[in-house]
C-alpha cells in the first residue's frame, strides 16, 4: 500500500518504521526543514552537539522510546547523567530529586504533612485505576488526601505554572501518570536529539522512506472515483486520500497525520462534523521558550532544573541551565541556559519581539545569581509554539477523537490522544506504532 504521512516528529518517524518493513511505500511530509517535531534542535558552528528548541530528556521508564532505539541499534548513544532540580522555600533553592532530598525538603516540615506526602506519592506509584481518577480534579483529589498544606506548597504551583487558568480543571489521571511513570533519571543522546532524529531519518531513508522537509500540506481528502495519474503517491484509482501538497494533488492508499488537532481539523474539512469537533475542542497551552548563551555559568551551585513557582513573580515557569546536565565542552565553553513557560495562545509573550522578552527575563535571572549581568549573555534564541501542552479535562478519555478517522484511509495520531500519559517522545512512539498498526490491520481486512 502507499502511504503518507504528515509530519517527521517521533510519532511519524516511527510509524513509517513499522510500515516500511511490513512492506509497504512510505512518504513523510515535513513542513520544517528538519526532522524531530518539538524535540528539534539548533546548532552553532563552534558547538559539536545540538540544542533542542524545547528542552527535552527522557526518563529511564520511556519503555517505548528505549525500546525503539535498541531496534535501530543505537542505544549505545543512550547517556544518563546525573543532574539536580530544585525546588524553592523561603528564598532558598533546596534540592529535590530523591527520596533523602524530599524527606530533608524543609517546606513541608517533619510531622504530618511530609507522611501525607509520602504516603500520596507511594500511592500513586502502585495504583494502575487511572479511569476513576480522571473523575475529579487533582485540586479537589489532593486536598482531601494530601492535605491543602501539602499540595499548596509542593503540586499547585507546579499546576498553576503549566495550566494556568484551567489548573484547577486538570483531572487526577493526568497526575496520576506523571507520577506513576517518570523517574528521577533523565536521558539524551549522544550530540543531542537532532542527532538522533538524524539518525533515525537516515536509518528510514535506507529502509525506503521517502521524506520530504521543508514539505508542507495544504489539505487532506477522499479519493474522487476517477483516479489522478502522476504524482509519487502513484494509487491504483478508486479508494484512496488526495493530499493536497506543494506540488500538487497526490494519491495514497492512507494517510497519517501527526499534526494538531486543530490543524487536522483545517486539513481535512470533510471529515463528519461530530469528529471535528472533538478535533475543535481539545483545549491546549502554548509554550515559550527562550535560550541563553552565557559566558559564565548562572547557578553557583551546579543546579540543573529550577521549578519557579509564579506567585514568586518570575516571568517565566522554570529556569534550565543545560550545561549543567552535559558538559559545556560540546557546546564550545559557553553555558546554555532556557526560560521556559506554557501560557494560553493568545498570551503577550507569543506577540512580543525577543529583546523585549529578554528585557522581561533580564531582571528574575540575577534573583538566581547576583553577579548576573546582561553583558555575560552571548546570544539569545527564541521558539514558541502554540500547541504545547494538551489540557486534560474531567472524564478526558470520552473526548479523545480515534485514530482511525469516520473517513476512509485517514488516520490522525496526536499527543493529545496520549492521554492519560503526558506529552513527550516516549510516548509519540507509541501512538505513532499504533496507529501504524491500526493502519495495517485496517488494510488487511479490506483485501480479504
Amino acid at each position: 500500500m502507499n502511504i503518507a504521512i504528515i509530519g517527521a516528529g517521533y510519532a511519524g518517524m516511527s510509524a513509517a518504521y513499522d510500515l516500511i518493513r511490513a512492506g509497504h511505500k512510505v512518504i513523510i511530509f515535513e513542513a520544517s526543514d528538519q526532522a524531530g517535531g518539538l524535540a528539534s534542535g539548533f546548532k552553532e558552528h563552534h558547538w559539536d552537539w545540538s540544542v533542542e528548541r524545547y528542552y527535552h530528556h527522557w526518563f529511564a521508564s520511556d519503555q517505548h522510546m528505549l525500546g525503539l532505539i535498541d531496534e535501530l541499534g543505537l542505544n549505545h548513544k543512550v547517556l544518563f547523567p546525573r543532574p539536580y532540580t530544585v525546588l524553592l522555600h523561603n528564598g532558598k533553592w533546596y534540592p529535590f530529586d530523591s527520596i533523602l532530598q524530599a524527606i530533608m525538603f524543609p517546606g513541608l516540615g517533619w510531622g504530618i504533612n511530609k507522611i501525607r506526602f509520602g504516603l500520596v506519592g507511594l500511592y500513586l506509584r502502585l495504583t494502575k485505576n487511572w479511569r476513576a481518577l480522571e473523575k475529579i480534579t487533582v485540586d479537589e483529589w489532593m486536598r482531601k488526601w494530601a492535605g491543602s498544606t501539602v499540595y499548596e506548597k509542593m503540586w499547585e504551583p507546579m499546576l498553576i505554572g503549566k495550566f494556568g487558568l484551567h489548573y484547577k480543571q486538570i483531572n487526577m489521571a493526568w497526575f496520576w501518570a506523571r507520577i506513576h511513570a517518570r523517574t528521577t533519571k533523565l536521558g539524551t543522546y549522544q550530540g543531542g536529539f537532532q542527532a538522533f532524529a538524524d539518525d533515525f531519518t537516515g536509518q528510514l531513508r535506507e529502509l525506503g522512506v521517502r521524506i520530504h522537509l521543508s514539505s508542507r500540506v495544504r489539505g487532506i481528502r477522499p479519493s474522487h472515483p476517477n483516479p489522478l495519474s502522476g504524482g509519487e503517491g502513484g494509487g491504483d484509482g478508486g479508494e484512496g486520500v488526495i493530499l493536497e501538497t506543494e506540488t500538487g494533488p497526490q494519491k495514497f492508499d492512507q494517510v497519517l497525520s501527526t499534526t494538531s488537532p486543530h490543524q487536522m481539523a483545517k486539513l481535512a474539512p470533510d471529515l463528519p462534523q461530530n469528529y471535528l469537533q472533538e478535533l475543535r475542542n481539545l483545549k491546549s497551552i502554548g509554550a515559550v521558550v527562550m535560550t541563553l548563551a552565557l559566558k559564565h555559568p548562572l547557578s553557583e551551585q551546579g543546579y540543573y532544573w529550577f521549578n519557579v513557582p509564579k506567585d514568586a513573580g518570575f516571568p517565566f515557569l522554570a529556569v534550565v541551565e543545560h550545561t549543567n546536565y552535559l558538559s559545556l565542552k560540546h557546546f564550545g565553553g559557553d553555558h546554555i541556559i532556557y526560560c521556559g513557560d506554557y501560557l494560553e495562545p493568545d498570551h503577550e509573550y507569543f506577540e512580543l519581539s525577543e529583546a523585549e522578552l529578554l528585557e522581561r527575563f533580564i531582571p528574575a535571572l540575577k534573583r538566581f545569581n547576583p553577579d548576573f549581568k546582561s553583558d555575560w549573555i552571548r546570544k539569545t534564541w527564541l521558539h514558541r509554539t502554540r500547541y504545547g501542552q494538551p489540557v486534560p479535562l474531567l472524564n478526558h478519555s470520552q473526548s479523545i477523537p480515534a485514530i482511525e478517522t469516520p473517513l476512509s484511509g485517514i488516520f490522525f495520531a496526536s499527543m493529545s490522544q496520549v492521554y492519560p500519559w503526558d506529552r513527550g517522545t516516549n510516548f509519540a512512539v507509541e501512538i505513532g506504532r499504533r496507529a501504524a498498526g491500526l493502519m495495517m490491520k485496517r488494510w488487511d481486512e479490506s483485501s480479504i
